[in-house]
């Protein structure tokens, strides 16, 4: 009931803001800002991207207050807006930089080791399995790579990520179990 409400009020907060209430956008900005960022960072694997990303969905969700209409979840139409720069950046990207981002997510994965205390062997093992399993959702192609960050880091349901990746729930169930395949496939060392 409590999760009904606060998608109810940031349709309400965003039709406010299309009526010029800057207060709200405030509300909306400070309530999703953290998972639009965390989300992006998954994709792209580079803090300073995900940031400057995250700043640009909000700069868009702003110049589009006008003719915003409340026909879907606002969160639906917030993480649609942050996976296609997402994957804009990506794709341009890969031309511009070829294997840069994967030296990011190298990097990334060497800062997001937890503070629990292992052995030099434990962390080792720990920042290798965690690079590999990055690298191996790297490279899955964009689609699908998006539709797991959104499963399994998101745990959006298959109709949220349907809508955000603009397609149907078969097609996102499909888009999951090659990723997953694949992925099983290259980490079948790990198991």
């Amino acid at each position: 009931m409590e999760a009904l409400a606060a998608i109810e009020r940031d349709a309400e907060l965003m039709l406010r803001v299309r009526a010029g209430d800057e207060t709200s956008f405030a509300v909306l900005l400070d309530r999703h800002r953290a998972p639009v960022v965390h989300f992006l960072y998954r994709m792209v694997q580079n803090d300073a991207v995900s940031e400057e990303l995250a700043q640009e969905v909000f700069l868009r969700v702003y110049r589009s207050r006008a003719t915003y209409e409340p026909t879907a979840k606002f969160t639906t139409w917030l993480f649609r807006i942050a996976t296609h720069l997402a994957l804009n950046w990506i794709r341009d990207g890969k031309k511009e930089k070829g294997q840069e981002s994967l030296t990011d997510a190298v990097e990334g994965a060497e800062r997001q080791v937890p503070d629990r205390q292992p052995t030099v062997e434990q962390e080792l093992l720990y920042e290798v399995k965690l690079r590999e399993v990055r690298e191996a959702i790297g490279m899955l192609p964009e689609k699908q790579r998006a539709a797991v960050m959104m499963h399994k880091y998101e745990e959006l349901e298959y109709s949220r990520i349907a809508k955000v990746l603009n397609c149907s729930e078969s097609a996102v169930k499909s888009l999951l179990f090659r990723a997953y395949e694949t992925l099983r496939a290259r980490l079948a060392h790990m198991a």
